[in-house]
């Protein structure tokens, strides 16, 4: 998959290019040798036909060239004093694993071909210096084009990730952001690399997320207001996108989240249970301004439904994807394959939804995390006939899930406080015999608690629950 490269890239490598390096001078002081000047005369400022010619008829001699052998250092290793040599290698030799694709598998007969790159990663602590930017380009470019799978590449991996991690938390530089998440993309060829991303996620996958929320209009890292409907959108200028997201980068981190969730039998329920995955691409195809966004937001979904039905799609409906599924079929579609996605996801969200119960709705919204005013709530034919269900399924679980939900302070969405004490007290009235289970999970110490909360509807419906304990306890007496 090509890529165009980020303006700021692209930008600094042509200045680079146009520099003029004394490289008679450099053979000279010993920076370089002789036989590197020849290699690099013959294919610097020639013509693209030209360079590939030269580089295919000497893969080894270039291979030598730039990553050395016993007895001959490569030039990036000769000339790690010169700041302006090594900068000027790093982009050429970028070049011409563009330009000639056996190059990059002629690299890798190297036993080690990173040992003289990775450490320029960390060549300065200094944002200004292209010495990095330009090594994770050139390493990016290399595993990509040669789809390694060795054990060096397994080594190095984690090194360059830890690299682009520092760029992708930079919020405040989109293109640095961008240039980081183009080269992610290019890395996650193989599934070994997408578990080594996946292994980092705290520093690779959240950035990204905090991106896509950003986009969604989420503020903080919390997803209530995506649950409770009160995402907000205020850049007109992008065409719906919220937070200064510009298509592009939009694009890219949508693309990688899709390359990663091809490993979704694996890290499908833990990307929805840290990320809120489903919830938020629902949100972003509501307002994914492109189809090529689109495409990629429907078929990640298809990704993760696919491979954890039983977990994710019950999150997919309560988060209402199918009736949005109905708008995106209404809008003007060229795109096969995205039409091909559209329709495999209604066809399994319809099959699923033949086949569920309102008792099943409702685990799978306590399971969710989240609660919002769905129909069982407030439905008392519900409560009667699956009050005992609830309290006995998998052992007890839902009650101590929601105790989980209670014991949040839900500052951001204090309506889930009010269903959880509305769902209690329900639970009290229908199993009064039951109440001693809720209170040795401090559910009703928490409902007296709640009592004094700042909110009024919070207050009313822990009264409420209250309630139903006086009257046992006053009954009982």
């Amino acid at each position: 998959m090509s890529l165009d490269p980020p303006p700021y890239l692209g930008s600094l490598q042509n200045n680079i290019r146009q520099r003029p390096i004394p490289w008679d001078g450099a053979a000279r002081a010993g920076t370089i040798t002789e036989s590197q000047l020849a290699k690099i005369r013959a294919v610097d400022k020639v013509r693209k036909e030209q360079r590939k010619q030269v580089v295919e008829g000497d893969l080894d001699g270039y291979r030598i060239l730039f990553v050395g052998e016993p007895g001959a250092p490569g030039v990036l290793e000769s000339a790690s004093r010169r700041a302006d040599v090594v900068q000027y290698i790093l982009v050429l030799l970028s070049d011409l694993l563009q330009g000639v694709p056996a190059l990059a598998k002629a690299l890798y007969q190297d036993s080690d071909p990173y040992q003289h790159f990775v450490p320029l990663l960390a060549h300065s602590n200094n944002i200004d210096d292209p010495i990095p930017l330009l090594t994770s380009t050139v390493l990016s470019t290399l595993m990509a084009n040669a789809q390694d799978t060795s054990a060096a590449t397994e080594r190095s991996v984690p090194l360059i990730l830890s690299y682009l991690c520092g760029l992708t938390k930079n919020s405040n530089d989109a293109g640095l952001q961008d240039i980081a998440v183009m080269q992610y993309s290019s890395l996650l060829y193989s599934q070994t690399n997408r578990q080594l991303f996946w292994k980092q996620r705290s520093e690779s996958v959240a950035p990204l997320i905090d991106i896509l929320r950003k986009a969604a209009g989420v503020g903080g890292e919390s997803s209530a207001n995506l649950w409770s409907g009160n995402s907000t959108s205020r850049n007109g200028a992008l065409e719906g996108l919220s937070g200064g997201v510009g298509i592009q980068l939009l694009y890219h981190v949508l693309l990688v989240l899709w390359q990663l969730s091809f490993e979704a039998e694996e890290i499908g329920d833990d990307m929805n249970d840290e990320y809120d995955i489903i919830l938020l691409y629902t949100q972003l195809l509501r307002l994914s301004p492109k189809e090529k966004t689109t495409r990629l937001i429907l078929s990640t979904l298809n990704n993760l439904l696919e491979a954890s039905p039983s977990t994710l799609l019950p999150t997919a409906v309560l988060a209402r994807l199918p009736a949005l599924l109905q708008n995106v079929g209404g809008r003007h579609l060229t795109d096969p394959d995205l039409q091909e996605d559209l329709d495999k996801l209604k066809e399994m969200l319809e099959d699923y939804q033949k086949t569920k119960t309102t008792f099943d709705e409702y685990i799978a919204e306590v399971q969710s995390g989240h609660l919002r005013w769905s129909p069982p709530h407030r439905h008392q034919v519900f409560w009667t006939e699956n009050a005992h269900k609830i309290l006995e399924h998998e052992n007890g679980k839902i009650p101590r899930e929601i105790a989980e939900i209670m014991n949040k302070p839900w500052e951001n969405d204090k309506a889930v406080l009010a269903i959880a004490c509305n769902d209690i007290g329900y639970l009290v009235k229908e199993v009064p015999e039951k109440r001693h289970q809720l209170e040795k999970l401090g559910l009703k110490t928490r409902i007296m608690e709640l009592m004094k909360d700042s909110d009024e509807n919070v207050r009313w419906e822990s009264l409420r629950a209250l309630g139903g304990w006086l009257k046992y306890s006053f009954d009982n007496m």
